[in-house]
């Protein structure tokens, strides 16, 4: 009997937990003058919702509080926008001190001085930089007929066959990135760098926990991996493998 009514009031105490913590992580972030939206769980936030959700979880925050809301996603406090005007005050306004913030885990796996992360003077050297490499006949010659080669070769083998187009889509756009910006071409090469890239990217959405078995660690390990694939690529060495 005193098993029946232990096991309820446990229930109840952890229910009664829960919301006291919801609600104080809702008033705690209400306090700073921050435009609407939930926070979810300490430390944790709506991780959760997110990942389960996927574009859902966006979708209906811009149905509840329009183009610009607070969220807290990737292990850190979110300002979303999607407003045009906010963003371009957000840019104009980046040498004033007012810069936009990325994940902790997209910065620890993509490198905190890629060209997403860095600001002010570092961010237009490397955009400068960029777009020499891609002007008019560049584009002309060397790009478009890489992409329509790539492309070609890729279509021609979806003769009778059933395809999912977003699962070729996405297939394609990672041919066209290693042929483009490493030479590599589709084959036994490009497979053995495909499962690195996929735990890359879910690496860049994930909470930053490095512990064996997390989406962080993976990617943490497949950017490792990568790093030693293209310094052999470099040195003009074959044959690489992630794991060597």
């Amino acid at each position: 009997m005193a098993a029946h009514v232990v096991v309820p009031g446990v229930v109840l105490y952890l229910l009664g937990l829960s919301a006291v913590l919801l609600r104080w992580n809702a008033v705690r972030y209400r306090k700073k003058g921050l435009p609407p939206g939930t926070m979810g769980w300490p430390i944790f936030g709506e991780i959760k919702e997110f990942l389960q959700l996927g574009p859902n979880f966006m979708k209906n925050k811009f149905a509840r509080y329009g183009s610009f809301f607070k969220t807290h996603i990737l292990g850190c406090p979110t300002i979303v926008s999607t407003n045009p005007e906010i963003n371009r005050y957000i840019l104009m306004k980046e040498s004033k001190g007012l810069i936009p913030g990325y994940p902790q885990s997209m910065l620890d796996i993509l490198g905190r001085s890629n060209i997403g992360a860095v600001h002010g003077s570092t961010h237009k050297y490397l955009r400068a930089a960029l777009v020499s490499l891609m002007s008019p006949p560049m584009i002309r010659d060397q790009v478009l007929p890489k992409i329509d080669q790539v492309l070609r070769s890729h279509v021609s083998n979806w003769a009778n066959s059933v395809i999912d187009i977003q699962e070729k889509t996405k297939e394609m756009a990672f041919l066209l990135g290693l042929k483009q910006i490493a030479g590599i071409e589709s084959g036994p090469m490009s497979e053995e760098v495909k499962p690195d890239l996929v735990k890359l990217v879910l690496g860049t959405i994930s909470i930053p926990i490095n512990l064996p078995g997390t989406n962080y660690h993976r990617g943490l390990q497949a950017r490792k991996n990568d790093v030693r694939m293209m310094a052999k690529l470099l040195r003009g060495e074959e044959g690489f493998h992630g794991n060597s």
